[in-house]
């Protein structure tokens, strides 16, 4: 675990590096995680980060791409049926403010999606912000998720008590997720095969 948060962690075997937030666990130590994607968690709060190499999506452009992701997660979570997902925002990611020059265009969704964890029938509102970064000379969508819990049903798994911790790390901020975002970096294109 990494825990200070200015230094640029390596993605994808170097291939990719970004500042993550500090206390992220990476959970690939914990459980078997697929070859397209790097998956964080916060050490205490019950965040998480996914960075995923998915197949671009030509058939959608600009912020429809975004939507088109965000809608994807939401199936993938289960969160797609009436009233489990709701996008408030896209905007676009201005190419000086980041730098993974490579990007034909980049965007930021803010959205809501009602989540349950395992199977369980409990949903928690889990506020979802997806950076993604168009890269068609690769046949990539880079896909960078922040789920950040609203409000965790008591029932949920996720629902337990902090008390009795000392020196807890603060759950992560959008400033902290807008830092990877502006500090993903690609370093080496053999990534893409």
């Amino acid at each position: 675990m990494q825990s200070n948060g200015t230094d640029a962690h390596p993605l994808f075997g170097g291939a990719f590096s970004a500042v993550l937030p500090p206390g992220f666990r990476d959970v690939s130590e914990l459980r078997e995680i697929p070859d397209n994607q790097e998956v964080f968690a916060h050490s205490h709060a019950d965040q998480s980060i996914i960075v995923e190499l998915l197949e671009y999506q030509g058939h959608v452009t600009g912020r429809d791409a975004a939507r088109y992701h965000f809608e994807d997660v939401a199936g993938s979570n289960e969160a797609a049926g009436p009233g489990g997902s709701q996008v408030l925002s896209v905007e676009p990611l201005p190419a000086a403010q980041t730098s993974l020059q490579e990007s034909e265009s980049a965007w930021l969704l803010h959205g809501t999606q009602l989540v349950s964890k395992f199977n369980e029938e409990a949903e928690n509102a889990v506020s979802v912000y997806l950076g993604l970064f168009r890269l068609p000379q690769y046949s990539t969508d880079a896909l960078v998720t922040f789920n950040d819990p609203v409000t965790i049903n008591p029932l949920s798994s996720s629902a337990v008590s902090e008390s009795g911790q000392d020196a807890v790390p603060s759950p992560w901020s959008l400033e902290e997720f807008r830092l990877l975002l502006q500090t993903l970096r690609l370093l080496n294109p053999d990534v893409f095969g």
